[in-house]
């Protein structure tokens, strides 16, 4: 008769009174991590998902917060921002953090899935490749076909480091791999760090290789096999639901698009200039979830 009643009660007299649901907020973190991006196709950053991550943990009367990942990777800077913003907020807010990871959570991905206190995955989805990638293109040979001639003009030796259009030099390439190789022993302390003594010695673990979510979890990479709702409801009652912390959607989708003018017209230029970067911005991602099979 009690429950009943609350419910024939306002929503915020509801809310005083309590109520015997859980509610978790969860927030997905999806696509390849980048700065900045376009309004067309924005990016996986720290700018893009900031205030949801805030709203989601700041949510009232939650025990914790759920974190969808789906990644292949990306920036490594962005990567970790988002992580370490993650624990921030977990700490400030006392908050447990569970996160899920739907095909993928690699490179980066798996970097910003280790700011879960726990990781649950598909026995499918991709994990690991905790390594560091640099891919170019070399157009030496092709600009000599078409009689183009180089002509770079620098103040400073190092200024025209691995340009696509000149001969590699040994000692650009050293000095490339000495930078990856730092960066490869930030993201190893990390995950030693998030998963402790979790993790399973394994010779391949940190060479970028990648696994299924079942050979991850034997690897100690993830806890558990499951779904969000699943193992939540397993976790708090079967009570328990879920509230998408969505972002804000302009006219474009999730943010307001570079082609808006402040007066609500549409700047053809600027669509045009959205249009051709979320072009590259496409096929970047593409070829980062081609990487992994996907």
């Amino acid at each position: 008769m009690a429950g009943r009643l609350k419910k024939l009660l306002p929503a915020k007299l509801r809310a005083k009174f309590g109520s015997d649901d859980i509610v978790i907020p969860v927030v997905k973190l999806t696509g390849a991590i980048a700065a900045g991006g376009s309004a067309l196709r924005p990016s996986l950053n720290l700018g893009s998902c900031a205030l949801r991550l805030e709203k989601a943990f700041e949510t009232k009367g939650a025990p914790a917060v759920a974190i969808v990942v789906n990644s292949p990777g990306g920036s490594p800077v962005q990567s970790r921002l988002i992580y370490q913003r993650i624990r921030a907020l977990a700490a400030e807010h006392n908050k447990h953090v569970h996160v899920y990871v739907e095909d993928a959570a690699a490179s980066g991905g798996y970097m910003i899935a280790c700011a879960g206190d726990d990781i649950t995955v598909d026995p499918s989805s991709i994990v690991g490749s905790i390594g560091v990638i640099s891919a170019s293109f070399g157009f030496v040979d092709a600009i000599g076909k078409i009689g183009v001639k180089r002509r770079v003009y620098t103040a400073g030796q190092n200024k025209s480091v691995l340009d696509p259009f000149m001969p590699e030099k040994k000692a650009d390439i050293d000095r490339l791999k000495a930078l990856q190789l730092e960066i490869h022993e930030i993201f190893i302390d990390l995950v030693k760090q998030s998963r402790g003594d979790r993790l399973v010695e394994h010779k391949d673990m940190f060479t970028g290789l990648f696994w299924t979510g079942g050979k991850a979890k034997e690897l100690g990479l993830v806890d558990a096999i499951g779904d969000l709702r699943s193992s939540l409801k397993a976790r708090y009652g079967e009570k328990t639901k879920v509230k998408l912390i969505e972002p804000k959607r302009g006219l474009f989708g999730n943010r307001v698009a570079s082609g808006v003018s402040a007066m609500g017209g549409l700047d053809g230029e600027a669509l045009a200039a959205g249009a051709a970067s979320g072009f590259l911005t496409a096929t970047e991602e593409k070829l980062l979830w081609n990487r992994l099979g996907l």
